[in-house]
């Protein structure tokens, strides 16, 4: 990752992903961070909600660990279900954010309706001291994220994730048109482009490729 961010002026990254919760297994170069990731399969099997907790408690107190990563649609739970609540009080106590997959799966055995961002709403109507980011923009359900955007406050979202692979970008534009135009429309539609972060998905994508892609949005 690091070799892929040569010559594109980026000076720090957040890495996100699902391995142990033990802070022992998340130590990287210094220009990045981290967020914990947490599976619904951690909370409900393996550690259980309690121990899970406690572990995520000992990442955020790390001034590596800038937030709590979510996974619905891969986990098949509601973001709203009681068993996130401690997380959620951990993300207000250590005012570290909570990113949360939203919008299409990759693979077919996700569950969109787990992932659809207007369950992001609910919790962050519920939780107002917690500042969440709906990763991908909640694609391809744009209208509504721009909608949960434009209601919460303390809701931002993630360009991240919205190719897959390297692109031949003349090509994309011309052939996804109309896409590119809604996605443009609904980022518009928020008036507050500060609400908005860059982001990869690598290995997903080509950095140097995605950064252009974004250039051109």
């Amino acid at each position: 990752l690091l070799s892929c961010w040569g010559g594109l002026d980026i000076v720090s990254g957040v890495i996100m992903g699902n391995r142990s919760l033990e802070p022992d297994y998340h130590c990287y170069p210094a220009p990045m961070r981290y967020c914990i990731g947490l599976d619904s399969h951690v909370l409900l099997e393996q550690l259980g909600p309690d121990q899970a907790a406690r572990l995520v408690e000992e990442n955020l107190r790390r001034p590596q660990c800038v937030g709590v990563k979510l996974y619905p649609g891969y986990n098949h739970q509601y973001i709203s279900d009681p068993m996130y609540t401690p997380v959620y009080k951990l993300a207000r106590t250590y005012h570290k954010p909570v990113a949360v997959h939203m919008g299409q799966t990759a693979g077919s055995t996700g569950k969109l309706k787990y992932s659809h961002p207007l369950t992001l709403d609910e919790v962050a109507a519920d939780w107002p001291d917690v500042q969440f980011v709906m990763c991908h923009f909640g694609n391809p359900f744009l209208a509504d994220a721009a909608a949960v955007l434009e209601k919460n406050p303390n809701v931002c979202a993630d360009l991240s994730g919205l190719l897959d692979g390297p692109v031949a970008l003349d090509a994309y534009f011309a052939r996804q048109r109309a896409y590119v135009d809604q996605l443009r429309g609904w980022m518009e539609y928020v008036e507050d482009w500060s609400r908005f972060l860059f982001g990869t998905d690598f290995p997903g994508v080509d950095v140097a490729n995605y950064v252009e892609f974004i250039r051109r949005l």
